[in-house]
């Protein structure tokens, strides 16, 4: 992610009233201009920095899960079970953050 998007995501979570920025100053809804408390953002774009592994670890694991949902759904609508392997499957996908911090250390369950 951009540090761009990544400071103007900070500065959205630092000083909620902004809806504008221009040349570094920010500005309200009513067009008051905001005081910038750049220590502040520069904490949260470090934040947001850290967070981002974890956050696209959790994104391919719903998209995993995604793939997955037609089986659960069609065995509810059936009346029959779940196989036991599909169920572990996705109980390991739900549970990879225990033992992943991002795309590069994960280690995924195999597809029954």
């Amino acid at each position: 992610m951009s540090i761009q998007i990544l400071e103007f995501d900070a500065i959205r979570n630092t000083h909620p009233t902004v809806t504008s920025t221009v040349d570094q100053q920010l500005f309200d809804t009513n067009g008051n201009t905001v005081d910038r408390n750049q220590s502040l953002i520069d904490a949260e774009v470090i934040r947001l920095q850290n967070a981002e592994p974890i956050k696209l670890l959790r994104a391919e694991r719903n998209v995993k899960l995604a793939e997955t949902d037609w089986v659960v759904t069609m065995h509810k609508e059936l009346g029959t079970n779940i196989p036991t392997a599909m169920k572990t499957y996705r109980a390991a996908l739900r549970d990879i953050t225990d033992s992943a911090t991002s795309l590069d250390d994960v280690t995924w369950p195999e597809k029954p």
